[in-house]
């Protein structure tokens, strides 16, 4: 059996590892970020830009696309792939974020869950196994097992339900997949909340059920940076060090750092994108808000250490005139200098971990970060 995940460096100071994830449409070197394309596509940019942005993969939603424009429309124009002609790796996340953020519309069963489509009111049902089908179909390369959390916070009660019924999920999911004869990669996704003692519970689960990789879910979601760490810091010791770890939606940058120091090879978030169409740019020096007044007449680009192409022609003044006049190209020409600040400081994390320099690089951000 083909090995799919491989571990290149370790830093001698914590458990920060760099890494390859095999693939059937290429490798992932870890850690790594995915750009959030819930519709087949990142917002504001076409797939050439975000390959040449150095972009590995790119995350989907099944539950988004299975709406529009349905998985047989994608599944008979050859899969997810061919559809949106990107022929780098995708993962698709199963829809459970869904079932939390879109909670008055939806109904959690043992069974499986009912969306109230939010497009036309339509009631859906899916289950596992028909989530588990319709990421098969979509061809995706990672495909995520259906799991179920709470918002923060919640009772140790609610927390307890979700992490059991995850598991009922994943362990049907796991059944399900088998069945296909597929070649993509299954993972789960642990819950628990910030309760220790649940988050083992629900790791010690699905190491049963044995996945291909680990999702760290239900995090991110207003709980205290403490407790994320903590939470972190524990599961390091026990997930399997020779399966690829993924903390899900987490985007802040210092988050990042902790997570990786504490053996998380995968990342995504819609941050950088989100951020960037709301006028919002990352730099080395801080953040920059363009739509503010002192920026009408700077001949300055956004970061004069970035190499990306809206900073080696474009003036913030010029950046400011677009998105005051809400131009498309704003929001283009933002997201290209976002992905490629957030795809440049992991490349700087992997060269770090390689160098067995990570600490002295985190210390390095975080000390950019305080002179904010």
């Amino acid at each position: 059996m083909k090995k799919t995940f491989e571990i290149k460096a370790s830093d001698s100071d914590s458990s920060a590892r760099t890494g390859i994830i095999h693939t059937q449409h290429g490798t992932i070197e870890t850690p790594a970020f995915a750009p959030v394309a819930s519709q087949g596509t990142v917002k504001g940019l076409p797939h050439s830009l975000l390959q040449n942005l150095g972009a590995q993969l790119m995350l989907v939603n099944a539950y988004h696309l299975y709406l529009r424009p349905g998985v047989e429309t994608i599944s008979r124009l050859g899969g997810i792939h061919s559809f949106i002609s990107w022929q780098k790796p995708v993962l698709s996340d199963s829809g459970g974020f869904q079932i939390y953020s879109l909670s008055p519309l939806v109904k959690v069963k043992k069974e499986g869950v009912e969306f109230t489509s939010h497009l036309d009111g339509t009631k859906i049902f899916l289950s596992p196994e028909d989530i588990m089908d319709i990421q098969t179909r979509l061809c995706s390369d990672i495909i995520m097992a259906l799991d179920h959390f709470h918002p923060f916070p919640s009772s140790e009660e609610k927390i307890k339900e979700a992490v059991k019924l995850t598991t009922h999920w994943a362990q049907r999911s796991k059944t399900h997949f088998l069945q296909q004869d597929s070649s993509q990669l299954l993972w789960g996704i642990t819950q628990g909340s910030v309760y220790w003692n649940l988050r083992k519970q629900s790791i010690e689960d699905l190491l049963k059920i044995d996945f291909d990789g680990y999702a760290l879910g239900g995090l991110g979601i207003g709980e205290p940076k403490s407790q994320l760490a903590e939470i972190m810091e524990r599961a390091d010791s026990l997930l399997p060090k020779e399966k690829p770890r993924y903390l899900m939606g987490i985007g802040y940058i210092s988050d990042i750092l902790e997570a990786v120091e504490r053996g998380i090879d995968l990342f995504d978030c819609v941050l950088p994108t989100r951020n960037a169409r709301n006028g919002t740019l990352f730099t080395s020096k801080g953040k920059i808000v363009i739509k503010n007044v002192k920026y009408a007449q700077d001949q300055r680009p956004l970061d004069e250490d970035c190499s990306c192409y809206t900073c080696q022609n474009f003036s913030r003044a010029y950046l400011r005139h677009l998105y005051e006049r809400q131009e498309i190209s704003s929001a283009i020409l933002n997201t290209i200098h976002n992905l490629h600040f957030y795809l440049d400081i992991f490349r700087k994390i992997r060269q770090s971990i390689e160098s067995n320099t990570y600490n002295r690089f985190k210390r390095s951000i975080i000390k950019q970060k305080e002179e904010e």
